[in-house]
């Protein structure tokens, strides 16, 4: 998008290439700053933004390639376009490896330099989108979490009276509504989540039923292979089932250890299966 609020920076050590090149650009609409060394260049980026930036690679001290990887360091989301009268498929490589959005060699043409610029642009606004589109998701997904973590601790909170037994009321949570606790553990099955501690779990959906067909089957010890079957869906082997189940109670513990202080919530029955503490 060719507007004064774009923003240029050519990077030249010759006087008349960087007179050439910021006359072009200049009558394509764009602001034109320019600098003669590597240097230099770093203080302008520094100080302000640029959308893009030309820059030649053989450059007294701080060459190209060194001024190159600075600025996608410093500012990622400027493009970059390399100049070079000294060309080689290494030098290309490498630019391109270091984020370089295009390789142009002197002399350069004037249509092939302005096409070069416009596709850069076009592409630095498209990722720009993205990354907004991204970001506010981001900002909704998160809103909309603490809104469900906040209810979910609410309606928990109110469960402090809640009974379990006898045991048959534990096999079917629907009687006490849509909610089952066992001890600091609450499962929501309308929300599918899980909180400990008034603090809610981020659960797979495979640990959420596992975690919950222990909760509705408590203080009753559940075998390896029901697990499996109940909860996955699938008959398998003794071995297999003690695998699998193995490594979804591993990853249940760490996460309740990571917000609770009764991490031993699922107790291990050895060689017979797992259930919840009381």
């Amino acid at each position: 998008m060719t507007t004064l609020t774009t923003k240029i920076l050519v990077v030249d050590d010759e006087a008349g290439i960087r007179f050439s090149l910021e006359e072009v650009l200049t009558g394509e609409g764009y602001e034109v700053l320019t600098a003669e060394s590597g240097e230099l260049a770093l203080e302008k980026i520094s100080e302000q933004k640029f959308d893009l930036v030309l820059i030649d690679l053989h450059l007294p001290n701080l060459n190209g390639m060194t001024v190159l990887s600075e600025i996608r360091k410093r500012s990622p989301e400027t493009v970059v376009i390399v100049l070079t009268a000294h060309a080689s498929l290494e030098t290309a490589v490498e630019a391109l490896r270091q984020g370089a959005h295009d390789y142009l060699f002197k002399p350069c043409k004037t249509t092939e330099l302005r096409e070069s610029v416009r596709r850069g642009l076009r592409n630095r606004e498209k990722e720009l989108q993205q990354r907004n589109i991204l970001h506010q998701l981001e900002q909704h997904l998160t809103h909309s979490l603490q809104n469900l973590r906040a209810t979910i601790v609410e309606d928990a909170t109110g469960l402090s009276t809640l009974s379990v037994e006898p045991p048959d009321q534990a096999k079917n949570p629907t009687e006490n509504g849509h909610f089952l606790k066992r001890g600091s553990l609450v499962v929501d099955f309308l929300r599918h989540a899980v909180t400990v501690d008034e603090t809610l779990l981020e659960l797979s959906p495979t640990e959420f039923n596992l975690l919950a067909y222990l909760v509705n089957e408590a203080p009753r010890v559940i075998p390896p292979q029901e697990l499996v079957r109940k909860v996955q869906g699938y008959e398998s082997e003794q071995w297999e089932a003690s695998e699998t189940v193995r490594y979804h109670i591993y990853r249940i513990r760490q996460k309740i250890k990571a917000v609770s202080k009764q991490p031993d919530v699922i107790r291990t029955v050895r060689g017979i299966g797992y259930t919840i503490s009381e």
